[in-house]
């Protein structure tokens, strides 16, 4: 990834794929509790701008930007980046109840703090339809109550599951929890409403969205 040595298409993807699956697995560890919500590469000319999307930003950051100074010197050493040539930034998320990696991981410390699973999942769901979802799904698997373990299901709203306008409406996001009687795993679903600005949802309107003027 640092070094700018001549390789063939192929292998450039597969390893550029390779990088952000174990940035985004790393800061996913490290940032879980700060409300990590994804991460974007940017490459320059002269340096690799690695974009941290969070919904609380300060915590991300640290004590006079300590938290964020040591991040990037872990990326740095792990990947081979020159000195100065990778930085980090951390950017607020506007709206987290549309983010799903951040509904994801409140609701395993929900569940980690010894919260009903299911007073947990109806919490998540309503919080993310009163801020303006057009739906969601919550499923959750694993031994919640007895010994058989059994999967979960939270629906509200509406939901798409196929075609083109899923890439741009659903946010997905899948968590497994270290719970004392075994794994749960946990997986939410939301789809945003329609924004015209693209700043709380997609600009994109859905193609089947009829509009009748009087």
């Amino acid at each position: 990834m640092a070094s700018q040595a001549q390789i063939s298409k192929k292998r450039k993807f597969v390893a550029d794929g390779v990088f952000n699956a174990e940035l985004n697995e790393f800061l996913s560890r490290t940032l879980g509790e700060d409300g990590y919500a994804g991460v974007e590469v940017r490459v320059t000319p002269i340096r690799t701008e690695i974009i941290i999307r969070a919904t609380r930003t300060r915590e991300v950051l640290g004590e006079k930007g300590r938290r964020i100074r040591e991040l990037t010197s872990l990326v740095q050493k792990r990947f081979g980046f020159p000195e100065n040539s990778v930085e980090l930034f951390a950017e607020r998320v506007e709206n987290r109840a549309a983010c799903a990696m951040a509904q994801c991981e409140s609701l395993r410390f929900k569940l980690l703090g010894g919260l009903a699973v299911r007073r947990a999942c109806y919490g998540v769901v309503r919080f993310i339809m009163e801020n303006g979802a057009k739906g969601c799904e919550v499923i959750i698997s694993g031994k919640l109550r007895a010994q058989r373990a059994k999967a979960q299901k939270f629906k509200d709203g509406y939901l798409i599951s196929t075609g083109e306008p899923k890439k741009h409406y659903i946010s997905e996001a899948v968590r497994h929890v270290l719970m004392r009687q075994g794994v749960i795993g946990i997986k939410v679903k939301i789809m945003m409403s329609h924004d015209p600005e693209g700043k709380m949802g997609p600009a994109l309107q859905l193609p089947d969205n009829i509009i009748v003027h009087e």
